[in-house]
C-alpha cells in the first residue's frame, strides 16, 4: 500500500512539472532585471547576459567569457579615445 501512494506522489510531482513548463532539469530563466546604462556598447553586452537563461549551466561560461570581453573592449575603448591634450610642465 505505501508503495501505491509513493508512486502516486511520484506521478503528481511529474504531472506538476509537466504543467510548469516540462522536464524539471531544463534550464529555468533567471530572469535578472537589466537596467540601461545609456552606452549601446555596454547595454549589448549586458542583453547577452539573457541568452545563459536558456543554456544548460555548461553553455554559461561561453556567454560569460564573450561579456566579459565586451565591457573589456569598451572599456578599453574609453582610454583609446582622444582628449584634450595633456598639459605641459615644464
Amino acid at each position: 500500500m505505501e508503495e501505491a501512494a509513493a508512486a502516486e506522489e511520484a506521478a503528481a510531482g511529474e504531472e506538476g512539472a509537466a504543467d510548469a513548463g516540462g522536464d524539471p532539469t531544463a534550464p529555468a530563466p533567471l530572469e535578472v532585471p537589466r537596467t540601461p546604462t545609456g552606452n549601446a556598447e555596454v547595454d549589448a553586452a549586458l542583453e547577452r547576459l539573457g541568452d545563459a537563461d536558456h543554456l544548460t549551466t555548461d553553455g554559461h561560461l561561453q556567454v560569460y567569457e564573450d561579456v566579459h570581453g565586451r565591457l573589456r573592449d569598451a572599456l578599453t575603448a574609453l582610454d583609446a579615445r582622444p582628449g584634450p591634450p595633456a598639459p605641459h610642465l615644464s
